[in-house]
């Protein structure tokens, strides 16, 4: 198969398609059975360089946290 096919055809539709679910949160357990992979860690290590930045979702995860503490906090007023 030529190289431009594979650039702008069904594998860059499946490359959207993943990194599409990633950037919403999927597992990577779901998307890889979702693109048919048997392999998860195929699919991780196919798609990883998609993924968000661990450290930005560690961040974010604990402001939520904290955040939602925050507001189940009774006033003291």
């Amino acid at each position: 198969m030529p190289e431009s096919h594979r650039e702008h055809g069904i594998h860059a539709l499946r490359h959207f398609y993943a990194s599409v679910l990633l950037d919403g949160g999927e597992n990577i357990k779901a998307l890889s059975q979702y693109l048919g992979h048997h392999d998860p860690g195929f699919t991780l290590r196919t798609y990883t360089h998609l993924m968000p930045s661990s450290e930005d979702r560690t961040r974010k995860a604990v402001d939520h946290v904290l955040q939602q503490s925050a507001l189940d906090v009774p006033s003291t007023s």
